[in-house]
């Protein structure tokens, strides 16, 4: 059982100030629950033996203050789970996006991290944190107030203290490795089911989609075994921490019965030292119990920090400037992989349009991947204007490319919104973009025109009105560099037909570089480079 990991105050610096609050909460909780003890065994004694009031306004202003301080650190709990939790998220997110597409993991077990993985730990910031404080301030201060009054029960508890971290640590490393493998099948199984929903029109057509749900359905009945043996082994771990505590307090009591009929024992101590005995075991079993309901939190936590540890590429400071774009011998490698997934050298002049081509795997897309920064090479380098990229400030860079991917992503939001991707522009341009591109014939047929509210992925188009929408920002754009990746892959000829008379119209005065599978799209170009092979082969523009 591990207590807080350092790379949280690392990560999550509002941690350390509500670690401090939590101390000094604790040790006014703990000061009002010896007061607490004190007054209520005095009271009891007053009344029974001496016939006499209690003072029993104070014991009830000392309850009431113990409420108020707990209650005070729940808040200050959830406040800070809350804190962190937000912070973590916008760290792992940056980080995400500075690691790039190539960097990143499964969207699916990202989704999964960022939103239940995260939310776990709330058990962890406002359970166990609090408690792992307590369990060593709550016994510490017991012990020291019945030391003076009963030397005997304080050597008792002090000598079967121990046994319960002992065990608490025993069964915590068998759980920890539990709650790893569940929420790792949980992220797997996240990411499966991400990519069958995506797939799913196509497994349709295939008649493949009873074969998946059988798969997700296997999947899932794993998760769930491996969910309840997490469960038996916490539930089992309660019971031995729970019949410890007992049995302790047992030993406590029947020292304290036969001292106190022996007349050993006065009966105020001896309801001192039984009310505040198990107050000194109870914060270790409750450490225990919330560990467990922590657990998959610090499993997630885990996979953060592997996240935030991953290097990112270092960003340079150079402005770009417009000139030859050079590949110098680059070479990327893929971990996995024997053969290099790229291997390149080539020179694109301002104003050239060049097709890549090459059979699948080759390395086209991983080379518009590295000149978007998206991908370090192994090997060589690339210059923009004679300035090596990895110097280049990359956002100022990735303003003067214009993107059009192999499968465009479309957002649930309107045509516009779409078309725009957030950025301020007049209406007239949007609609000069959407009329070169194509987009403007199939938005007049729409509902709301250009507000018509699209679904998610783009849901609601055809994938040629989507890869047109993709083309009218590229236009929008209007950046002075174009890459292309299959922009008509999976298009039917005429609409393919459409795409390319787009790109023609995008090609005039600008630097493009399309990765190209037809022999329609490579004759628009004025050179084809074939991928891993040395030199340009001319080509005709069409």
């Amino acid at each position: 059982m591990k207590p807080l990991d350092p790379r949280l105050l690392r990560y999550a610096r509002t941690t350390r100030a509500y670690l401090a609050a939590t101390v000094a909460l604790g040790v006014v909780h703990a000061a009002l629950l010896l007061a607490q003890a004190t007054l209520l065994a005095r009271a009891i004694t007053a009344v029974f033996l001496d016939g006499a009031d209690a003072a029993w306004g104070l014991l009830a202003a000392v309850l009431a203050a113990r409420a108020g301080v707990a209650w005070l650190q729940e808040v200050a709990a959830a406040r800070s789970a809350a804190a962190v939790k937000s912070q973590l998220r916008d760290r792992l997110l940056r980080h995400l996006v500075r690691l790039g597409p190539a960097g990143r993991r499964p969207a699916g077990e990202v989704a999964t991290l960022v939103s239940h993985g995260l939310d776990a730990l709330d058990g962890y910031f406002a359970k166990y944190l609090p408690q792992l404080v307590l369990a060593v301030l709550v016994p510490g201060m017991v012990l020291a107030r019945l030391l003076p009054a009963d030397l005997t029960a304080t050597v008792t508890i002090a000598v079967t203290l121990p046994l319960i971290p002992l065990f608490m640590a025993l069964v915590g490393m068998h759980t920890e490795e539990r709650n790893r493998r569940q929420f790792r099948l949980l992220s797997r199984l996240s990411h499966h089911f991400l990519d069958v929903v995506a797939g799913l029109p196509t497994l349709k057509l295939l008649g493949r989609a009873r074969a998946q749900a059988g798969i997700i359905r296997r999947i899932s009945a794993q998760q769930r075994e491996h969910t309840m043996r997490t469960l038996r082994t916490a539930f089992l771990s309660s019971l031995v921490l729970e019949l410890l505590a007992t049995l302790s307090v047992a030993l406590v009591a029947v020292g304290i019965g036969l001292r106190l009929v022996s007349g050993h024992l006065d009966l105020t101590t001896a309801l001192l030292v039984l009310i505040l005995a198990p107050e000194a075991y109870r914060p270790l079993r409750e450490v225990g119990a919330n560990y467990h309901a922590s657990a998959e939190g610090l499993a997630a936590a885990e996979e953060v920090f592997a996240v935030l540890e991953t290097p990112a590429p270092r960003p340079g400071t150079r402005t770009p400037a417009s000139g030859e774009i050079v590949f110098d011998d680059v070479e990327v490698r893929y971990p996995g992989r024997a053969e290099p997934a790229l291997r390149l050298r080539a020179t694109v002049a301002p104003g050239e349009v060049v097709a890549l081509t090459g059979p699948s795997g080759c390395g086209k897309s991983t080379a518009l991947a590295v000149l978007l920064g998206f991908v370090t090479p192994d090997a060589g380098r690339v210059t923009v204007g004679g300035t090596p990229l990895d110097e280049l400030d990359l956002d100022a860079w990735r303003r003067w490319v214009a993107w059009v991917p192999q499968r465009p992503h479309l957002f649930a939001a309107s045509v516009r919104d779409n078309i725009t991707l957030g950025a301020e522009h007049s209406d007239a341009a949007v609609h000069a973009a959407a009329e070169a591109a194509g987009v403007a014939g199939f938005v007049a047929e729409l509902p709301d025109g250009y507000a018509t509210v699209l679904g998610d992925a783009g849901t609601g188009l055809s994938a040629g009105q989507r890869q047109r929408v993709a083309l009218a920002r590229a236009f929008l754009r209007d950046a002075p560099v174009v890459l292309l990746d299959e922009p008509t892959a999976n298009l039917d000829s005429d609409t393919a037909a459409e795409v390319m008379a787009a790109i023609r119209e995008l090609a005039r005065g600008r630097t493009v570089l399309m990765a190209a599978h037809r022999p329609e799209l490579i004759r628009l170009a004025d050179r084809v480079l074939t991928v891993g092979e040395p030199g340009l082969v001319p080509a005709g523009r069409a």
